[in-house]
């Protein structure tokens, strides 16, 4: 770091000076001087960060703890791609003197793999505007600076994303009730040409991402609502297997997060799909209740071709649902029925007719209920959280990248930090290593400060070089990362 900054000492503060001259000559050229200064600067932190990933080689290389078991093979100068921009920095290949090894031990301790081109930072960077906008976006954000990661990278670190479950809250809540609310989206799939197509007939050309959220109840909020406490699952969950993985995830959250034995009932809002009604099954005290958005689509869709009786239509409907009177609704859709003669129209009202007797245990749910918080927002929910990134365009997807990008807009919807995500790829690979006490011995002091004067020369006397205390604990720390090589 030192050098980096007396090099910039030396150097860079005369482009920031003829800068700031440029500027002052125009003023209006407030752009240019930014520029400037965020080219000056991040020049100097990738300088800075290549220097200081050279010292801890440079520790390596002196370490007899190395020397112990390793030979050195040769430098090589690589490069990774930081948020900051591409950092180039020589590192030593060394050689297992048992096995025949060959490591770049630098790596094993910065816990990078062999083929890693980009640092974690970059990585996160590119999650967070991937799951917002695109494949190629995410690339571009990668840095600040010009340079980009392609498309494929994007979507190979995508594809190979897990995704950690849903951490329970600090401390079990006590609540009576609990909402859930689900569906599914529908979501093109892509083929690679026509005769793929054609040899895969039965293969669907979409799949459905399902949604679930768990919530507290609902608030006002300046007149619109809100949600209290949601936390959201979801991904693509094929089959029955799928399903109750699906649950499962569900009802472990709802165990660790509220005290169950004071639930009085778990409402589970939904369209009345069968992996929605199946919830009750999994969750303790649930019960289904059909949502009234779809409930009303398909009483519209029954009687909007009565023309005049439209109106008295829809209204006897109602006041037989509001009665709880199952035969009373099944005989007004007969009479609708009756008095329907193009086909389509039939279709139609045969459909609601079958939708809202189906349900009925449903309807009644939330006619019992009175409760003013049974509210499903899963429409807009799926709209917001899926829709926007996966079906309202023209996209064409993988399934496995409808599934990786779903979870990653789940995860994003309940604030994950996409760092954390990063760092969660390789949690079964690190061995954790247990704090020890570091011990900062006189001479190590005496070395560094010598050390220090010989390479900062005149720029030696400036305040902040002048205890070489964070040094010595610097190397003192790194240290202890070698003795496990």
């Amino acid at each position: 770091m030192n050098k980096s900054i007396q090099h910039f000492i030396e150097f860079g503060t005369e482009k920031l000076e003829k800068k700031m001259v440029e500027f002052a000559s125009e003023p209006t050229k407030i752009a240019e001087m930014v520029y400037g200064v965020i080219d000056s600067v991040t020049e100097l932190g990738r300088s800075i960060i290549a220097e200081e990933w050279e010292t801890l080689d440079e520790i390596i290389r002196q370490s007899g703890k190395r020397k112990e078991n390793w030979h050195v093979v040769r430098k090589d100068f690589t490069t990774l791609v930081t948020h900051l921009g591409p950092v180039r920095y020589s590192k030593t290949l060394f050689k297992h003197k048992t096995t025949g090894e060959y490591a770049y031990l630098l790596d094993k301790i910065m816990g990078l793999d062999s083929h890693v081109r980009l640092t974690e930072d970059a990585v996160a960077k590119v999650l967070e505007e991937a799951v917002e906008t695109s494949y190629r976006k995410g690339g571009k954000n990668a840095c600040i600076t010009p340079d980009e990661v392609s498309k494929q990278t994007v979507l190979n670190k995508i594809h190979k994303l897990k995704f950690p479950e849903i951490e329970p809250a600090a401390f079990k809540k006590v609540l009576s009730y609990l909402y859930i609310d689900c569906d599914e989206d529908h979501v093109a799939l892509q083929f690679l040409d026509t005769q793929e197509e054609e040899l895969e007939k039965n293969r669907r050309k979409s799949t459905m991402p399902k949604i679930i959220y768990v919530y507290e109840g609902v608030d006002d909020e300046c007149g619109r609502n809100r949600l209290v406490n949601p936390k959201y699952f979801g991904g693509v969950y094929e089959g029955k297997e799928g399903v109750e993985t699906l649950w499962k995830e569900v009802r472990r959250y709802i165990e660790s997060s509220y005290d169950v034995d004071s639930l009085e009932r778990i409402y589970i809002n939904g369209d009345g799909a069968g992996w929605i009604k199946s919830g009750q099954t999994y969750i303790p005290n649930g019960k289904f209740v059909l949502d009234k958005f779809h409930l009303h689509k398909y009483i519209i869709k029954a009687t909007s071709h009565l023309w005049d009786s439209v109106e008295d239509a829809r209204e006897m409907l109602y006041k037989s649902i509001r009665k709880k009177n199952k035969r009373m609704t099944e005989e007004i859709f007969n009479r609708i029925l009756y008095v329907t003669e193009e086909s389509s129209k039939r279709k139609a009202v045969e459909e609601a007719k079958r939708y809202t007797l189906g349900n009925w245990s449903g309807i009644m749910q939330q006619i019992k209920a009175k409760d003013c918080q049974l509210k499903c927002s899963a429409e807009g929910h799926v709209s917001h959280i899926y829709s926007d990134r996966l079906s309202s365009r023209p996209l064409g997807w993988s399934k496995t990248g409808v599934d990786k990008m779903a979870r990653l807009r789940i995860f994003r919807a309940n604030h994950g930090d996409m760092l954390r995500l990063v760092r969660y790829q390789k949690l079964d690979k690190a061995a954790g290593a247990e704090e020890q006490e570091i011990i900062y011995s006189c001479d190590m002091m005496l070395q560094e400060e010598r050390r220090q004067r010989s390479a900062l020369g005149k720029l030696y006397g400036l305040k902040i070089y002048t205890m070489p205390y964070p040094q010595v604990k610097k190397i003192a720390y790194f240290k202890d990362h070698i003795t496990g090589l």
